[in-house]
């Protein structure tokens, strides 16, 4: 599923169609995605000008001149379509401006979800209230992170999946970070020393960093809004890499963890 690279790229993508432009039109084309959308949603963006574009953990966030947010999550195969055309299969939303651009939110699985906010979307919006910081902002540290897992005998993947710990990882690149930060995955979160964090904060930020820069990872469904791949699929170090050489020489092993595939070197993550 998408997850805060892909978010990140996709709300970067919708700027240069969306950032300043006024909404002439707002339609929906099924009743709901994962929830119904906001019945009033129509009526409160259409004329509205959006001011801005910016993204929470896994969250985009659409902000319009009259105090209106429009939260959006991609689900497992969401992505957003700005080439325009005519309506396709898939395509549930579609936002047009007075420049004549189209934007439709596609999503073949419909496990997204559109919300309407007004005021502090971070305070407005219940799903943003209990998350931990944001994972590329200075509040994440390395003594953050510890004060988070004191006590915690959850393996470590599993508390830094927890959106209440920090906002915005997943699955693919909790697997990257620790394999870089060489911490094992199915280690109890309490137990990780200090300096192991030390290694591991910068690693996260670095990993979705990279991904940022590639346009987030391709699995199945994602594409960017300009209709690109995610390539940061060709520089992962474990992720789906089974079987295959870790740097460190040693051999790539996938587990399963509360239903999940992880991924990691048990010769040098420890």
């Amino acid at each position: 599923m998408p997850e805060l690279p892909e978010v990140e790229t996709t709300v970067r993508g919708l700027a240069p169609f969306l950032d300043g432009q006024r909404l002439v039109a707002v339609t929906t084309f099924r009743p709901d995605l994962r929830r119904p959308f906001p019945a009033d949603l129509a009526q409160r963006l259409t004329g509205a000008t959006v001011t801005g574009l910016s993204r929470r953990a896994k969250y985009g966030i659409i902000s319009t001149d009259r105090d209106d947010h429009m939260i959006f999550h991609l689900g497992m195969s969401g992505r957003w379509r700005t080439e325009g055309g005519a309506v396709g299969k898939h395509d549930h939303l579609l936002l047009e401006t007075a420049a004549g651009h189209r934007l439709f939110l596609h999503d073949p699985r419909r496990f997204g979800s559109v919300d309407l906010v007004s005021g502090d979307p971070l305070a407005a919006f219940p799903a943003f209230v209990t998350l931990g910081p944001e994972t590329l902002s200075d509040a994440f540290d390395a003594i953050a992170l510890a004060r988070a897992l004191a006590g915690r005998r959850a393996p470590i993947k599993a508390m830094l999946l927890d959106q209440t710990v920090v906002a915005g990882l997943g699955n693919i690149y909790v697997c990257e970070a620790l394999n870089m930060a060489r911490i094992s995955p199915l280690r109890a979160a309490a137990d990780v020393p200090k300096a192991k964090l030390d290694r591991l904060v910068p690693a996260i930020k670095q990993v979705l960093a990279s991904a940022i820069a590639a346009g987030g990872s391709t699995l199945r469904d994602f594409l960017s809004p300009e209709g690109d791949l995610g390539y940061f699929a060709k520089e992962w170090r474990v992720y789906g890499r089974e079987s295959e050489r870790c740097e460190c020489g040693g051999t790539i092993r996938r587990t399963v963890q509360a239903g999940r595939s992880t991924f990691h070197c048990p010769k040098c993550q420890r």
